[in-house]
């Protein structure tokens, strides 16, 4: 980082912990992001539509997906995370879901899940896919792990807001949501909704997508 400003190596450590929070900064990053992103997972959740006994997952979780998951009637929850500190905090606050087998946590990226081909019914994943490079891989995992007829809800902020964001300058790869799009449609996905979260310019996205029967 020689030659950086110190502003610049603000936020280039805020953006790599973004990418994935690691000790106690991570943990700080974790709960601020829980917090401002509720409503957004909240609503990735809802569009899943998942019933009783799904298998249903968290991709790249933070903790807020998990909790609305594990409240949908009779669930089964998987959650995949390759941040250790994300993992530990999730093993210490859903302990008793994971003794109950409500709760099956596995530390993975998504260009290579550890998952079975389809093990799962429903997918969301939230504020994930600016950390990957292979995109096109890692969009073929998520099909693979899904049933026939399972749905994936992609969270994705719109890249037009989040490019005035100063954090998003590194280590962020901001696609242009018809480019997204297409790609879901290369990995196998479709039908394809954009939904957005609010009504306001640069409002949140949800790119809500089926695997065919």
């Amino acid at each position: 980082m020689m030659g950086m400003s110190l502003v610049d190596r603000a936020l280039t450590a805020l953006a790599r912990q973004l990418g994935e929070p690691t000790g106690f900064a991570g943990r700080i990053v974790g709960r601020l992001l829980n917090r401002t992103n509720r409503s957004i997972v909240v609503a990735a959740v809802a569009a899943t539509e998942c019933g009783p006994a799904a298998h249903v997952a968290d991709i790249g979780f933070g903790g807020v997906g998990l909790e609305a998951l594990l409240e949908c009637d009779g669930t089964v929850v998987h959650g995949v995370e390759m941040s250790e500190t994300m993992l530990a905090e999730a093993r210490h606050r859903f302990s008793s879901d994971i003794a109950r087998g409500r709760l099956h946590l596995q530390s993975g990226r998504m260009e290579s899940l550890p998952l079975a081909d389809s093990a799962l019914d429903a997918i969301i994943s939230t504020n994930t896919i600016y950390f990957v490079s292979d995109l096109a891989t890692a969009l073929r995992e998520l099909a693979r792990v899904l049933a026939p007829g399972g749905r994936l809800v992609l969270g994705v902020g719109d890249p037009d807001q989040m490019s005035t964001m100063p954090f998003t300058r590194t280590g962020f790869r901001l696609r242009p949501i018809d480019q997204l799009v297409s790609a879901l449609r290369d990995a196998g996905f479709d039908p394809i909704d954009d939904r957005r979260v609010g009504d306001k310019p640069g409002a949140f996205h949800l790119l809500v997508c089926d695997r065919p029967v």
